[in-house]
C-alpha cells in the first residue's frame, strides 16, 4: 500500500485532556502506512457551536488560518475530532462557495502575512480509513477477533449538516462507522436513540453542565439496556462527555456508572495487535478492563 500523507491537526481536547487518542490514531496510522506531520504553530480550531456563536469573523479566520499553515505543508488535513471536523471542514466549504468569504479570509490573514487557496481538503480519522484505505484492506490488517457488543456513537458533527460531509448515505440512519467497528469482530448493537447528541455540543456542557450530563447519562443507560460492552466513539469530545460524565454523573447523583469508552482507534488498535497501554486505555476515567478481561487481553 503506497504511503498517505497528512497535516495532522490535534484540536485541544485530545492533547491535554486525552493524549492516549492521539497515540491510538499515530500507532494505527503508523502501521496502516499512513504519515502523519504534526501542523506546527496550529490553534484552538476554534469549536463550530461556541465560537461562530459569537464571531463568525473570529470563528472563520482562526479556522482559515489552521488550513493554511496545512496548505503551506502541502497536505490535505485530517482531525480525530468531530467539532474541529466540522469547523475546518466547513470554513473550506464557505471558501469555496462564497467569494465574500473568499475575500474576507484573505483580508484578515494578510494582516499576519498569511493567504489560504482553497487548496486542501479537511477530513476525518473515520473518511481516511472508510474511503482511502477501505473496510476491505483494514480486514488484512486484524490479528485478532473482539468477541464485543458496542454501541456505536456517531456523534453530531460528524455526518450533519449532510451537505458538508462526504458519507453519501442516509444522514438519519447511516452505516459507515457501524461498518468499521465491525471490522473489528466487535458486533455494533441496537440501541435507543443511537443518533442522539453525547449531551455536550453547542456549549451545553460548559453553560447547562446538569442538562448535559442529564442526556449522556440517558445514552449511559440505553447503552446498559442494549447489553453493550462498550461505546464506540470517534470524537475527543464525546469521549470525555462519556467517560468523563460518568464520574461527574456518579458523584452529583450518588450512582455508580461504569460503562467502558473507547475511542475507535483504540478498539482497531487492539483488534490489530497493539497493547492497551500502547493504545492508552489506561488514561480513561472508568476502567476499561472488564471489556479487556472479554476479549482476553487483560
Amino acid at each position: 500500500m503506497s504511503t498517505l500523507r497528512y497535516a495532522f491537526f490535534l484540536g485541544c481536547i485530545m492533547p491535554n485532556r486525552y493524549p492516549g487518542l492521539e497515540s491510538s490514531i499515530r500507532r494505527v496510522f503508523k502501521e496502516l502506512g499512513i504519515e502523519l506531520v504534526d501542523m506546527k504553530g496550529a490553534s484552538c480550531c476554534p469549536a463550530p457551536g461556541v465560537a461562530r456563536s459569537f464571531s463568525f469573523d473570529a470563528w472563520l479566520t482562526l479556522a482559515a488560518r489552521n488550513l493554511s499553515i496545512a496548505e503551506e505543508m502541502g497536505l490535505d488535513v485530517v482531525t480525530g475530532c468531530n467539532g474541529c471536523y466540522a469547523t475546518l471542514r466547513e470554513v473550506s466549504h464557505e471558501y469555496h462557495a462564497k467569494e465574500r468569504i473568499r475575500e474576507k479570509v484573505n483580508s484578515y490573514l494578510s494582516q499576519i502575512g498569511r493567504s489560504f487557496n482553497g487548496k486542501i481538503q479537511a477530513k476525518h480519522v473515520l473518511e481516511v480509513l472508510y474511503f482511502d484505505i477501505g473496510v476491505e484492506n483494514l480486514k488484512k490488517f486484524i490479528k485478532k477477533q473482539l468477541n464485543l457488543r458496542a454501541v456505536v456513537h456517531y456523534g453530531c458533527h460528524l455526518i450533519k449538516p449532510s451537505n458538508k460531509r462526504p458519507w453519501m448515505e442516509s444522514v438519519e440512519r447511516p452505516r459507515f462507522f457501524d461498518e468499521l467497528v465491525e471490522v473489528t469482530g466487535a458486533k455494533s448493537v441496537d440501541v435507543k436513540d443511537k443518533y442522539m447528541c453525547c449531551g455536550a455540543g453547542g456549549g451545553v456542557r460548559s453553560g447547562v453542565i446538569d442538562v448535559a450530563l442529564d442526556i449522556t447519562r440517558e445514552k449511559i443507560e440505553n447503552a446498559y439496556a442494549s447489553k453493550a460492552d462498550c461505546i464506540v466513539n470517534a470524537c475527543s469530545f464525546c469521549h470525555l462527555q462519556f467517560d468523563l460524565g460518568q464520574v461527574e454523573i456518579n458523584k452529583a447523583r450518588n450512582t455508580s456508572y461504569s460503562m467502558p469508552i473507547i475511542y475507535y482507534t483504540q478498539l482497531l488498535g487492539l483488534a490489530m495487535g497493539f497493547s492497551p497501554k500502547e493504545l492508552g486505555l489506561h488514561q480513561n476515567f472508568i476502567s476499561v478492563e472488564p471489556l479487556l478481561k472479554k476479549i482476553g487481553t487483560a
